[in-house]
């Protein structure tokens, strides 16, 4: 899927990092914590958090927080590498079909996505092409 090699050790790292991700958001609604980190080619780190407010429609998900983030520091999206995910029921869900759009915005469809399951060596792994065949987007 992704098209730099990813050792389990750093998988677990970038696991246990989008778990701290979900500590730190804002949900004070729904109660219900996200946490994501979008890796680039050279391995930085971007987390995001979701971030609720009392109209929801303005409300931040993680996955939008962790690729802002690396958009505001400059990092092309053509340095995009994966993104790793944690969810308050860490079921290894994908994101939600607005984040899918989203990051299909900025990523192939061959963009790696993991979700923590609950156990931190065996992550759910989807490509946003799986995820969201057919999407809307510009030319990548």
């Amino acid at each position: 899927m992704s098209s730099v090699c990813i050792l389990s050790m750093d998988l677990t790292r970038y696991i246990q990092a989008a778990r701290d991700a979900k500590e730190v958001g804002y949900q004070k609604y729904s109660d219900y914590s996200v946490g994501a980190v979008l890796v680039t080619t050279n391995g930085e780190v971007y987390k995001g958090s979701n971030i609720e407010t009392a109209t929801f429609d303005m409300c931040i998900h993680a996955e939008r927080s962790a690729v802002d983030g690396a958009l505001t520091q400059g990092i092309s999206p053509e340095k995009f590498n994966l993104m790793v995910i944690s969810t308050e029921d860490q079921n290894g869900e994908p994101p939600c079909g607005t984040c899918r759009q989203f990051l299909a915005d900025f990523c192939s469809d061959e963009f790696s996505i993991y979700s923590d399951t609950g156990d931190i060596e065996n992550p759910a792994e989807y490509s946003l092409g799986e995820i969201f065949p057919h999407a809307f987007r510009p030319e990548l």
